[in-house]
This record gives structure tokens, C-alpha cells and sequence, in this order.
């Protein structure tokens, strides 16, 4: 078998999900439904309804689902994650983002490809538990024997629709950088790899499950010249996007000063990283010019708030960049910062904390960004919401138990108000592939997981010398 395992086969059969207590399609003309209905044949929805309008030609299928006391939704889309970092949770608990990955990249730079396969496949658990269908992921170190095909075959493993991203590092410390030199590449193998991986794995066709992206990792840590050569390498293929970090924190913006002299949207320019192409993840502090050049050049965002408050880093501004037009979702970030990967939380997050600020999000709109915006960010029309002709992926959890009581007026809402005490998912479907069934992980043994990663985890983080 190849290290990428094997791409799971498209499903031929019709389901019929039925009976749903409430339906929250997302879609501008369908909106919720109650008491209702989804015919899928294969991988894609062909009808949405009431179970009482259900038409005569979808009425049987092969297999059929009831699910009375369900609120269901189109899966969750995260737009940033490092897998890898789940492996070292809890780490340099109060520091900022510098002194943070300072204690961090001793563990990491001990990691092999075991150590990927088992944490993205515990990381991609966590966020289909958690409601997530189509996840992206930043993996940027290479140490030992690692390579992006070990995610990818976790991806496969589980089912998860996936956006893996070739990441690097290549300025260390003695070029300037801030990561320790033997965590860096040099930039020829680097640029070679990420050729290599497009041309292996990229699938751009429309319901795809597996879509390259080029990630050099933040400007503290590739050169200008990096940047711009991933560029030019992903606009010759379709479909190819970049991402990075960018304008994370104030020190960060004060590290592009003093080593660009510039802001983020000059160095954007100077690279050619301003196109529509792009998402970067955090933009915390971003000003108001920056925010209209986002708008402009059709950038987009991954806003992680969990990872943004855990190492201080401040708030996006999110109220602001959508009222701009620019298009955000939401991440969860590497669990190492976060410290968790549950996807429906990150999304309640995002509603909250935009409300500390006084801007407000409601709900509704939080599940779009969470779930159309990051579809959008990853540069997909066929997922994030449910309708005929779009990708059967969506998610539903009960609505029998103790957080939704007093909430039966308006499940949709509760699902993010009332998160904390939600149990995983009940169901989730993912291109067409019946994932979580009844609350159960069907394509892996949860238990087998968590002993595997813990033991991976214990043996890397007794390389930790804390700062």
C-alpha cells in the first residue's frame, strides 16, 4: 500500500435521510426546514424538502435514516490547523506566540512520520466529532522521515475532505529566522516537493477530496524569494491556493518592520500574495487600509479566536472585515495553541468574542462563516451548505439532551449557544459516506487512537525544556 494509503471509493448508492426535527440548510432559498428530508444519490444531494413532500422517485433508497429529536446542519469547514501540534498540548501555558514556539520546536523537531500519521488522524477525530467535513491543514516541519503523504493517509483512513498544505521553513536562526536551523529546508527542495505533491494528489474537479495547497510558514521564517517562487508554482496549476501566517500579533507586525520595513500589505505586494488566491490565517492586526486591500484583492481570512486569546495575540477584526467584504472562516489552529480541535466550539468562539468587542455577530451568521466561509476561503462552491446539485456533506447532533432543553425554540441557535455541553455529533456524512453513525466513529477505533497518540505524545513531549 502507498505511505498516501488508498483514496476512498465515491459511494454509488441512494440514501435518504429523513424526519429531522429541523433542518438548518444555510441556503438563502430553502432556509430551515422542519420535519425534514434528504435524498443523496452517490456523493451529491439531489432533493431537500419536507419528509411530507418527499417525491415518489426518492421515496425508498437503499438506505434510509430517521432522525426525530435531530437539529441538522452542512458540515463544518476548517480553514486552519497543524495537526502535528496535538501531540503537545498544554505547553508554554503563559507565553506569547514567540517564547511559545521557542518551547515547542524542541518536541517537534524529534517527530517522525508515525508521530504525523497518528496526530492528524486524533486532530481529524476531534473535528469530525465536532462537526467539521472538509478540514485544511498547515503542516510546515519536516524532521526525520515526515512527509505530507502521512496525513494525507489519515485523511483517507477517516474520511475527511481534506486541504493539506505543503508548508516550510527555511530561515533559521542564523539566517535571521526564528525557528532553530535544523527544523529549516533548503528552498530548491522545498520548491521540488511542492511540485511533487501537486502533481501526485491535487484534484480540483468539483466534489474533489483531497485539494494541494503551498504554505511557506510566516514571513519570520521563509525568505521573500520563497514566497514568491510558491506563487509562481501554484498559478500554474488550477485550483492550487497559498496560505500563511500573517499579522498574527504586534510582534509580529513589529518584526516586518524592522526587518521589511513595511506592514503586512506592503509585504503581501512585494511578494505577489495579493490575490484572490490567498487566505492567511489570524490578521489580528490588521489597519483600516488593510483591511479595504483585502476587500480589493479578494484575500481571505482564517480567523482562529481560541489560539488568538490562549497566546495573546489580540481580536480579529471580524465585525469589520465582513462588513468590508472580505471573505473569512473560521480555524481551529494547531492543538497545541488552541488546545483543543472541536470545530462547533471554535465557531461559538468567533460568535463571542466578536461581541466583547461591541460589534456583535448573531448566530446564524457564524455558522455561514463557519461554514459558506470557509468554503469560500478554500476556494470551493460545491460545499457549505444543503441544497440539490451541492456535496452531501452535513452533520446533526440530538436534541434530547440536557443543553438543548430550553432551547426547543430555536435549536439552530442553540447549537452555539449552548455548545458547551453538547455531546459529538450524532451523525455526520461526508461526500455521500456515512462517517458517525448513532454517535459511533465508523471508519476507526476511537480508543485504538487515543492509546496510540498518547504514547506518541508522552515520548516527544519528554523532549520539552521549557523556557
Amino acid at each position: 500500500m502507498s505511505r498516501a494509503g488508498q483514496a476512498r471509493p465515491v459511494p454509488t448508492r441512494s440514501l435518504l435521510v429523513r424526519d429531522i426535527q429541523i433542518l438548518a440548510t444555510l441556503d438563502p432559498e430553502l432556509g430551515d426546514i422542519r420535519n425534514a428530508a434528504i435524498y443523496v444519490e452517490g456523493n451529491v444531494i439531489k432533493w431537500v424538502g419536507a419528509s411530507c413532500d418527499i417525491p415518489k422517485t426518492h421515496a425508498t433508497a437503499e438506505e434510509t435514516i430517521s432522525l426525530p429529536d435531530r437539529v441538522l446542519i452542512p458540515g463544518l469547514v476548517n480553514t486552519h490547523h497543524h495537526m502535528f501540534q496535538c501531540l503537545t498540548r498544554c505547553l508554554a501555558q503563559d507565553e506569547k506566540l514567540f517564547n511559545w514556539l521557542a518551547t515547542c520546536y524542541g518536541p517537534w523537531q524529534h517527530m517522525t512520520g508515525a508521530d504525523i500519521y497518528i496526530s492528524s488522524k486524533l486532530a481529524m477525530l476531534e473535528l469530525i466529532m465536532s462537526g467539521c467535513t472538509c478540514s485544511s491543514d498547515h503542516l510546515y516541519i519536516y524532521p526525520n522521515d515526515v512527509c505530507l503523504e502521512d496525513s494525507i493517509r489519515a485523511a483517507r483512513d477517516l474520511g475527511l475532505r481534506f486541504h493539506p498544505t505543503r508548508g516550510a521553513m527555511s530561515m533559521g536562526k542564523s539566517k535571521g529566522g526564528a525557528a532553530p536551523d535544523s527544523t529549516c529546508e533548503e528552498e530548491e527542495f522545498i520548491l521540488k516537493d511542492m511540485k511533487r505533491l501537486i502533481d501526485k494528489f491535487h484534484d480540483v474537479s468539483r466534489f474533489s477530496m483531497l485539494r494541494m495547497g503551498l504554505a511557506p510558514c510566516a514571513p519570520f521564517n521563509v525568505t521573500q524569494d520563497l514566497m514568491k517562487a510558491a506563487a509562481k508554482l501554484a498559478r500554474q496549476h488550477q485550483g492550487v491556493r497559498l496560505h500563511t501566517h500573517l499579522a498574527e500579533n504586534e510582534e509580529d507586525i513589529d518584526y516586518a518592520r524592522k526587518t521589511f520595513n513595511c506592514r503586512p500589505g506592503e509585504y503581501i505586494k512585494r511578494v505577489g500574495w495579493d490575490k484572490d488566491d490567498v487566505w492567511f490565517a489570524h490578521c489580528c492586526c490588521l489597519n483600516d487600509a488593510e483591511t479595504k486591500q483585502w476587500a480589493e484583492a479578494g484575500v481571505g481570512i482564517a480567523h482562529c479566536p481560541s489560539s488568538n486569546m490562549r497566546l495573546k495575540s489580540g481580536i480579529a477584526p471580524v465585525r469589520k472585515l465582513l462588513d468590508n467584504g472580505v471573505k473569512v472562516g473560521i480555524g481551529v489552529d494547531g492543538t497545541a495553541s488552541n488546545d483543543a480541535g472541536h470545530m462547533l466550539m471554535e465557531v461559538r468562539q468567533a460568535m463571542l468574542l466578536q461581541r466583547v468587542t461591541g460589534n456583535g455577530m448573531p448566530a446564524r451568521e457564524a455558522l455561514k462563516v463557519g461554514t459558506q466561509g470557509g468554503a469560500k476561503v478554500l476556494g470551493r462552491d460545491d460545499i457549505g451548505r444543503i441544497a440539490p446539485g451541492m456535496a452531501a456533506d452535513f452533520v446533526a447532533w440530538r436534541t434530547d439532551g440536557i443543553s438543548f432543553s430550553g432551547a426547543q425554540h430555536d435549536l439552530v441557535a442553540a447549537l452555539l449557544f449552548c455548545t458547551p455541553g453538547l455531546g459529538p455529533v450524532d451523525l455526520s456524512v461526508i461526500n455521500g459516506d456515512i462517517i458517525v453513525k448513532d454517535g459511533q466513529m465508523l471508519t476507526c477505533s476511537v480508543k485504538e487512537v487515543i492509546n496510540e497518540h498518547t504514547k506518541h505524545s508522552i515520548a516527544l513531549c519528554s523532549h520539552v525544556k521549557e523556557q
